[in-house]
Order: structure tokens, then sequence, then C-alpha cells
């Protein structure tokens, strides 16, 4: 069993709204999963929210915005905040920065691993699917 997990050369999703960089895959979990996020200057994810996950999300670097609930309620996000979406909560990220922002998102599920999308992989691509967006081309090899 893995204990420690390195933060270097981590397979990565570059979606059109941002990047994912997989740390802990929900396989390799009962009841969540780890990425580090990177949104780029002017970019932003789109409001959603997950029926399944709570998430946390840690700040390293650059400076964003969250929106939360659906009437997109404003708060300016910084390093060293730690934000909590709790579950089925409509959110969106943005970087208000010339930096891009960084941050650690842990995602906890309620009642265990999805059985749909055991794996971050299986989940990429049905948000593809959703979103309309290419799979091989987010996928970095």
């Amino acid at each position: 069993m893995q204990y420690v997990y390195k933060t270097e050369n981590l397979k990565r999703y570059r979606f059109p709204t941002h990047i994912n960089d997989i740390v802990i895959d929900r396989s390799e979990s009962r009841c969540s999963e780890v990425f580090v996020v990177v949104v780029e200057p002017h970019k932003g994810t789109h409001l959603h929210k997950h029926e399944d996950t709570e998430q946390v999300f840690y700040v390293l670097s650059g400076n964003g915005r969250l929106e939360i609930g659906q009437e997109k309620a404003p708060h300016t996000i910084e390093p060293g905040d730690v934000i909590r979406v709790p579950l089925s909560t409509w959110h969106s990220v943005h970087c208000v920065g010339e930096r891009d922002l960084v941050y650690l998102a842990i995602d906890c599920f309620d009642g265990g691993r999805p059985n749909a999308e055991p794996t971050w992989d299986a989940h990429v691509r049905v948000m593809c699917q959703q979103q309309g967006w290419e799979y091989d081309k987010v996928v970095e090899k």
C-alpha cells in the first residue's frame, strides 16, 4: 500500500478551462482522490456541482475568485486559503491574476468511490462527453 505520493511527473489532463494533474487516483482509495489544479490567467472552470463529492481546496499560488451557489457569490482566494465546497453546491474557480492559480484539490466521496466512474480516467471520459471535448486532446501523453 502506498502512503507517500510525489507531485512530480504527474499524469496531466489539459481541459479547455483548466489543468488537472492527478496525484492520487480514486482507484487507489476507498473514498477520496487528490489532484493539483492549474487555472491559467483569464480562465476558469464552468459553474458545476458534484452530487457525490465534497471538495476541499488549498491554494498554493496565484490569485483567484471562487464563485459559489447558483447566484455565483464571489469570494477572493489567495495562497494559504482553504476552501470547502459542500456536496451538491454549484461552484467555479477563476484565475484573476497574471500568473497561474494553482491549488491542491481533495475530493471526498459520499458513500465511497463512484461505481460508474471507478477511475479518474473514466470520470474524464464522461466529462469530455458531457462538455463536447475530445478526450485524446485532453490527456497529455
